[in-house]
């Protein structure tokens, strides 16, 4: 009976070892979900954080279409004003010459 104890021995030895190497693995696997978890929560930021940037990008994107749209009708606007000054230089002098003309008949 001597090697059949020593036998049931190392087997209640070795079922120990096991368990506590179970509960070691338990333990590191609850860490990490935990880490998991944590990474898990820090993407789901950073991806809120992405979303927002692109959003905010855009928004700058039309603003500074806009701003441009804006520059552009300062522009027009002045340019047009040229324009109808030329043109009213132009009926001016046409209206002199023909007052001139009419006033030699």
């Amino acid at each position: 009976m001597d090697a059949n104890e020593k036998i049931i021995n190392t087997f209640v030895t070795r079922v120990r070892q096991l368990m506590l190497q179970y509960e070691e693995l338990k333990k590191e696997n609850a860490r990490l979900l935990t880490v998991i978890d944590d990474r898990d929560a820090s993407i789901s930021v950073l991806q809120e954080q992405l979303k927002k940037a692109e959003s905010d990008y855009q928004t700058l994107k039309t603003a500074r279409m806009l701003q441009v749209s804006d520059m552009d009708m300062s522009r027009a606007k002045k340019s047009l004003s040229a324009l109808i000054r030329d043109v009213n230089k132009c009926i001016t002098m046409l209206s002199s010459e023909s007052s001139d003309n009419d006033r030699r008949n």
